[in-house]
């Protein structure tokens, strides 16, 4: 049977591929310390785990629910939208979906047609490219430089529109840089979107994760022009350590979550329904589970930051806001007589047991993407064996 040709295109996920090799030198007994896949090392605070389990027993988690999610929930999501971006959206302007993920892949689906182009800004989340390609759209890659926080300007996405310029995606704060743009930046960039009739693409799933004094501004709060050309992308996973709940939700232009409801009608007919009912709990439950937690992240990376950057030949800028740390190690290759960042992280997994992303899977061959999510020991121990690592590879 032959496969089909986006089959054979599509690029699997460095993320989960680094994930699912260091799983299985786990599993062979190695003593492997994983800093890759983007998932809080919390569990999923006890009310949210009530509430499902309240919806199990009551026997409402035992059916189909609407594709775009129960009213609930959807006005949950408007109600949460108020509190934290003081905009008004009404539950039609809403859709539900399995993870954040899902969300993009069914707006990509409902606007993009054949060659249809998307402005991607680089560093990069490893999915947004590979989901244009599978909605026909081309991706439009513009590098942007680490001395500059790794921001795209005005400038750098006029030189790359044309006429088929279609969307625009935008990740504040960043995986995997932890960057955030300023209001006046989001003001000159959705500016320009407007002008030039450019849908924002606001993937905005870090939002609530900031560090020592950082602000996140949403894109769509900056005017009401740009957040009529804005679809805002979010869920609760990162926020509320919900990553295997998968609900995720957009927000935006009713024609436009209208398409995305049609076509996840066709394709998973709903979100989990007791999913559904712990995401309601979380949006407008107690929020003090997700304060710790922010608090918890910034002290980690207030304390491990400077351990990292004192690496050899590792130079990074230090985030505002996720929960990575994604370093420019061009001199650390040189140094161990690497010319391929891939292959550095596959020995430094091999030979010191500690499993990083590569970079070149979000458009970045230089760098390396560190989670600072797991514990303060994990950390320190990793920064120990890559130094080791790296004086042993350098002394050859």
């Amino acid at each position: 049977m032959e496969i089909s040709n986006r089959a054979q295109k599509l690029e699997p996920s460095v993320t989960l591929a680094a994930a699912a090799k260091a799983n299985a030198l786990k599993a062979s007994g190695k003593d492997v310390l994983s800093l890759t896949v983007g998932e809080p090392d919390f569990t999923t605070p006890k009310n949210i785990q009530k509430a499902a389990i309240q919806a199990i027993e009551s026997g409402k988690a035992s059916y189909y629910t609407p594709s775009a999610g129960i009213k609930e929930l959807r006005e949950a999501v408007v109600k949460h939208i108020k509190t934290y971006y003081q905009l008004d959206y009404q539950a039609n302007n809403v859709i539900v979906t399995d993870g954040a993920k899902f969300a993009l892949y069914l707006l990509f689906q409902a606007v993009l047609n054949p060659n249809d182009e998307v402005i991607i800004p680089v560093p990069y989340w490893v999915s947004y490219g590979e989901q244009v390609k599978l909605a026909e759209g081309v991706p439009v890659f513009i590098s942007c430089a680490q001395e500059k926080e790794f921001k795209v300007t005005v400038e750098q996405l006029e030189e790359a529109r044309t006429d088929k310029t279609k969307l625009l995606i935008l990740n504040s704060p960043s995986n995997p840089t932890g960057m955030i743009y300023s209001e006046a930046e989001l003001r000159k960039i959705g500016e320009w979107a407007v002008l030039n009739d450019v849908l924002i693409v606001s993937d905005d799933i870090y939002g609530r994760l900031v560090y020592n004094g950082a602000t996140f501004t949403p894109i769509a709060t900056v005017s009401e022009a740009i957040k009529k050309q804005t679809i805002i992308i979010n869920g609760v996973s990162k926020s509320y350590a919900m990553t295997g709940w998968r609900i995720g939700y957009a927000v935006g232009d009713e024609t436009i979550i209208s398409a995305m409801n049609d076509i996840a009608s066709q394709s998973t007919s709903n979100p989990t329904a007791v999913s559904q009912y712990a995401a309601i709990e979380a949006l407008v439950g107690e929020q003090d589970t997700v304060e710790t937690m922010r608090k918890a992240f910034e002290a980690r990376l207030n304390e491990i930051y400077p351990l990292f950057a004192a690496l050899p030949g590792f130079k990074l800028e230090k985030p505002h806001g996720a929960f990575y740390l994604f370093p420019n190690i061009k001199e650390t290759l040189t140094m161990c007589g690497y010319t391929d960042v891939t292959k550095w992280v596959d020995d430094l997994l091999a030979e010191a047991q500690v499993a990083l992303v590569t970079g070149a899977g979000f458009g970045a061959p230089e760098n390396v993407r560190i989670s600072y999510a797991t514990d303060l020991d994990t950390l320190k121990e990793a920064v120990k064996r890559i130094a080791a690592f790296i004086e042993k590879k350098s002394t050859k």
